[in-house]
């Protein structure tokens, strides 16, 4: 069920809102997740728009005052993609931008980032 984030005239809708338990050194964390699978073929587009998302997204929640950290889920291959790419790094981490790394096979968390 998306987590639905109401910012004056406009609804977002964050793909899943959740309250997941990290690591037992962290505790428990409120966090929010976007899902995606970059499957075009411009890397360089979609990560535009993700980034524009996440933005919108991250001003929508602190306007109304809920506090959750918030991710963008891509399944290994993902990763690899944005890994091979300098200029996808580099705006992953300007933009920075959490990351959750999940194998789509087995539908488990591989990584946090």
């Amino acid at each position: 069920m998306p987590l639905t984030i109401k910012f004056e005239d406009t609804d977002y809708f964050i793909d899943l809102g959740a309250e997941k338990l990290i690591a037992a050194e962290r505790g428990t964390e409120k966090i929010a997740v976007e899902i995606k699978s970059f499957l075009q073929e411009s890397l360089s587009t979609e990560l535009h728009l993700v980034s524009g998302q996440i933005g919108n997204y991250r001003l929508a929640l602190a306007d109304a005052g809920v506090e959750r950290k918030l991710y963008l889920a891509v399944t290994s291959l993902a990763y690899q993609r944005i890994q091979g790419k300098r200029f996808a790094r580099r705006i992953i981490e300007y933009n920075q931008i959490n990351i959750i790394v999940v194998d789509s096979v087995k539908e488990e968390v591989v990584q946090w980032l």
